[in-house]
């Protein structure tokens, strides 16, 4: 009664899995991948992030804004040149002297001249506000060359994704195939009476539960290229192909990295490092602009004019020529008392070069760290590698071993279904440390500022 029983529950536990593992597939869990979606290769997808990334397009403008300063600071040295003119009627009475009368008489009169000034010296404020947005812009510029290592980076991360979700895909398959093609076994044993039918059932559940993996890998294999539609801001609508790259995993495996060289190299080569000791630099220049406000301010100017009336009987040409006159001159401006403004212009100037100076430190000390965990993180994906291969390796001869011996009846299923299940988690812990160490090496090149974005980093790895 018992063994019935047993019977029944495997019995039942085999339709139920088998059912929903179906019902999964009808739904929509394994997507319909029939029909061919847009192809894109890795390099059309880095161009594309390139093109359409938006923290690219925000750095881009940000640039654009550092370089239009620079050349507003620069024309500050130039002389400004005004032209300037003026007209005006009066109305009004006169007495004449000649003949004892009151006179009703309008009269228009016309200004006009040019005028040009130029800073001769201002404590320098100018040649420091020019040096101040000089810098400013080299760090917009060392941050556009940072967001596109980082998407470039973030294209390579998830074409991996794709490429270690359909590898387990594979895994999954192959094991299904296996699965099937020992149910098949099993059903010609239970028919011929040489195996209870409760090792069909066994199997049958065991089969279904392969199935379900098989769609579950597939899933994800689909999330992995929504991620990458994400990020190349495509249309979530569209239908895209992407074509995994090359990987060649056996570069990343005679690989030696040295955790102080790769510090400096960081140190040397980051951009937004380089970027916060450019902002730094820009700072103190600004300390100087501010305080450039205590010196006086020396300026030359020139104008040339002339003057017309209709009161006077001269005729227009010639009073605008008898009437011209230019001059020159020189001001000193000395500053005595400016309520103070320019005392805190200083003390904000300085407040700024110190909070420069902490994020440079701060950046500094992210910078060591990440690479350190690149680091860790690249030694131990090399030691999962070999860890992983060395269970594939044993855990294929347990499985060849244990089919034998149950084929001969000297084992049973239950042997055989944990030898197996060792066998597809050894295979795909191969393949999780395989990529990962592609991964890390990718990684190492990103955190340590190496990554060029015109260059296909996987081609590379």
């Amino acid at each position: 009664m018992r063994a019935y029983n047993g019977r029944i529950a495997a019995l039942t536990l085999a339709l139920m899995i088998m059912v929903g593992g179906r019902s999964l597939q009808a739904e929509g869990g394994a997507p319909d991948t029939a029909q061919a979606g847009t192809p894109i290769t890795f390099d059309e997808a880095v161009q594309i992030a390139l093109k359409q990334n938006i923290t690219i397009a925000q750095a881009q403008n940000a640039a654009a804004s550092d370089a239009a300063s620079v050349r507003g600071a620069k024309m500050s040295f130039l002389p400004n040149l005004q032209l300037s003119t003026s007209g005006s009627q009066t109305y009004g009475r006169n007495f004449s002297e000649t003949t004892g009368d009151v006179l009703n008489r309008n009269t228009q009169s016309l200004n006009a001249g040019i005028s040009s000034s130029i800073t001769l010296f201002n404590g320098l404020q100018n040649v420091d506000a020019l040096h101040q947005a000089e810098k400013t812009q080299d760090a917009g510029n060392l941050d556009l060359t940072r967001a596109k290592q980082t998407a470039v980076f973030t294209v390579a991360s998830n074409y991996l994704s794709i490429i270690t979700a359909h590898e387990q895909l594979k895994v999954q398959q192959e094991n299904l195939a296996s699965l099937e093609a020992q149910e098949a076994e099993i059903q010609k044993l239970v028919d011929a009476g040489a195996r209870a039918i409760s090792d069909l059932y066994s199997q049958q559940a065991q089969t279904a539960a392969a199935r379900l993996a098989v769609v579950n890998a597939q899933h994800d294999l689909e999330l992995g290229k929504v991620d990458l539609v994400q990020t190349l801001r495509l249309d979530p609508k569209g239908n895209y192909d992407f074509v995994a790259p090359k990987v060649d995993e056996s570069v990343a495996t005679g690989v030696n990295f040295d955790l102080d060289s790769l510090v400096n190299l960081a140190y040397a080569q980051r951009a937004d490092l380089a970027a916060e000791s450019a902002r730094l630099d820009a700072s103190a220049q600004g300390v100087k602009a501010a305080n450039a406000g205590w010196w006086p301010t020396v300026s030359l100017s020139a104008g040339y004019n002339s003057s017309y009336s209709s009161a006077a009987a001269t005729p227009f040409v010639n009073q605008l020529d008898q009437a011209r006159g230019g001059s020159i001159a020189i001001g000193v401006s000395i500053p005595i008392f400016d309520r103070g403004q320019t005392s805190v212009d200083a003390q904000k100037a300085k407040i700024q070069q110190d909070n420069a100076q902490l994020a440079l430190a701060s950046e500094k000390q992210q910078v060591a760290l990440e690479v350190k965990r690149a680091y860790l993180d690249f030694q131990s994906a090399g030691e999962q590698l070999t860890a992983a291969e060395a269970q594939q390796k044993a855990s294929d001869l347990a499985v060849k071993t244990t089919q034998q011996r149950y084929q001969a009846g000297a084992g049973t299923l239950v042997e055989l279904t944990q030898a197996q299940a060792a066998q597809v988690q050894a295979a795909s812990a191969v393949v999780n440390a395989r990529y990962s160490l592609v991964f890390q090496q990718a990684l190492m090149s990103y955190y340590t500022g190496q990554l060029d974005p015109g260059h296909a980093l996987l081609s590379a790895v």
